[in-house]
């Protein structure tokens, strides 16, 4: 795992000392030395890589990574490009034509969110190839809870998106007025259609950042 070297290094440099990351830390080097494991070592840690702690705006937070080749990169609901868009981030696309009329691209690699501040935190970084929640309960779920903690502690407003039941349940952690917490339904097939679809979630995120001074984000994703 390649050390975090922008500010999330001190913010995070409690965690590196603590019993449980000590044990998740060997039991992540003996899975990547003994099994196939996704994403890539170097790309475990991209969501904090590529948006800084000071440039974060919005907080979408993800269960697990992709489980099958090519797909994980350390971007909650982001696939590499070249790889099939997953049902959820199609869904996602479909929700944000709807909101903010942008045009649905040909991948689903959303590193220019990050880039602009959208911090697309999975709860559990890494996972074992073709078997899903593998690596639950290890101990990846205290180490991104420290980070989200983090980030409701930021004295600037901020805007979590928590989509389905697992992301609504890191909804006790944010006890800052300063941040909009928005909530729906997970954009899964499976429940899209019982409140993600019309959320609006992307819009309303958009006008509270003006409101409050910050640049929007562009939500557009290009075609490659």
């Amino acid at each position: 795992m390649p050390p975090i070297t922008n500010d999330w290094a001190a913010a995070l440099k409690p965690e590196y000392g603590k019993e449980y990351y000590k044990k998740l830390f060997e039991y992540i080097g003996r899975e990547y030395s003994t099994c196939t494991v996704y994403p890539p070592g170097d790309d475990i840690f991209n969501a904090f890589h590529l948006t800084p702690l000071k440039d974060v705006k919005v907080v979408i937070i993800g269960q697990d990574p992709y489980h099958e080749p090519g797909q994980a990169h350390g971007l909650s609901f982001s696939v590499k490009p070249g790889v099939d868009i997953p049902p959820s981030l199609q869904n996602i696309y479909k929700e944000l034509e709807s909101d903010c009329g942008c045009s649905i691209p040909n991948n689903g690699y959303l590193v220019k969110w990050a880039e602009q501040g959208v911090l697309l935190l999975n709860a559990v970084l890494t996972v074992r190839a073709h078997q899903a929640a593998s690596h639950q309960g290890k101990g990846w779920e205290e180490f991104t809870d420290a980070a989200i903690k983090i980030v409701n502690e930021e004295n600037r407003p901020i805007v979590f998106m928590l989509w389905g039941s697992f992301a609504r349940s890191k909804k006790s952690m944010l006890n800052n007025p300063q941040h909009l917490i928005l909530e729906a339904p997970h954009p899964s097939p499976l429940s899209a259609y019982r409140g993600f679809f019309g959320c609006k979630h992307f819009s309303q995120a958009n006008e509270f950042l003006k409101e409050h001074g910050e640049t929007p984000i562009d939500w557009q994703i290009e075609n490659i």
